[in-house]
């Protein structure tokens, strides 16, 4: 039984549908349903994510939570556990919305605080708001995963300060939870960091006005490193891979690319390719560091 919160679009629809695939029943959360869309510009729901793993034959319920709110998330894990009578193997922490509050080319004096403070909320908040609800159903049963969704395998500055700091907070999230876990004596609880390389979301297709069966055409515009793009699927697979996996311990409290568990576990991504971003973007743009796993 897995949970998705922020499965409305992008890693975290993918990952939500992969693991429906897979055998699990879905928990698909987010703010954006049919007719009420959260985000603007964005058509996405979690109605439609969940009726996408229905129509590959698995079992979802897609239900509305505003993560920012503790009563709601409160009130949804309490459903989870009379519905699911306790039982809770992956919590997937994907949620996000701040595609629009990142401020790319400012310095940091130069920010808008009240867009910074937002995306701390959105992107760090509610991820550890959401685990405070659904750990304890873990704890209950001493076993569970959970995978937080960040961008980067590495610690080293993202070019924008709020968003280095988000990405890298639920990288420390990962960890923490990890030391936590090994000082209560939770040996079946693991906490994984995963993260995409250059991912090719909805929203990163639309920017470059193409679509997912001719997005060769936009690289001219997005640059060399679109080359070495992935779908949402690629990272997808990488956590179904881990959640079935009796050795995932290994990577626990670390952060792990998708490429490494593509090679590590043999899938491709849904073109049968194999992208490898480590192999790409760290000795082009990151010399002298390794991705962390």
């Amino acid at each position: 039984m897995a949970v998705v919160a922020g499965g409305t679009r992008g890693a975290g629809r993918a990952i939500a549908v992969s693991l429906g695939l897979a055998g699990a029943t879905v928990y698909v959360t987010g703010r954006s349903v049919r007719g009420h869309p959260a985000t603007p510009g964005r058509p996405e729901t979690i109605d439609q994510t969940a009726e996408m793993i229905r129509a590959l034959g698995g079992r979802a319920v897609a239900v509305r939570v505003d993560h920012t709110e503790e009563s709601e998330v409160r009130r949804f894990f309490e459903q989870v556990r009379r519905e699911q009578r306790g039982k809770l193997d992956v919590l997937v922490n994907d949620i996000w919305g701040g595609e629009p509050l990142i401020e790319w080319g400012k310095a940091p004096w130069e920010m808008t605080w009240r867009m910074g403070r937002t995306l701390i909320e959105r992107a760090v908040f509610t991820h550890i708001l959401t685990s405070r609800y659904a750990v304890p159903l873990m704890v209950a049963r001493k076993s569970g995963t959970i995978f937080e969704v960040t961008d980067g395998a590495h610690l080293q500055y993202r070019g924008s300060y709020f968003y280095d700091f988000v990405k890298s907070s639920v990288i420390r999230m990962a960890l923490a939870y990890h030391e936590e876990f090994e000082e209560a004596g939770l040996r079946r609880m693991s906490t994984i960091a995963v993260t995409p390389g250059y991912l090719r979301s909805e929203y990163m297709l639309d920017q470059f006005g193409v679509r997912e069966e001719n997005w060769r055409d936009g690289i001219p515009q997005a640059g060399p490193g679109y080359r070495h793009s992935e779908t949402p699927y690629y990272l997808a697979r990488g956590v179904v891979a881990l959640a079935a996996d009796p050795m995932r311990r290994r990577y626990s409290g670390k952060v792990v690319g998708s490429w490494t568990l593509g090679h590590r576990y043999g899938f491709t991504d849904r073109d049968g390719t194999q992208p490898d971003w480590g192999a790409y973007f760290y000795p082009k743009y990151m010399k002298g560091v390794e991705p962390t796993s």
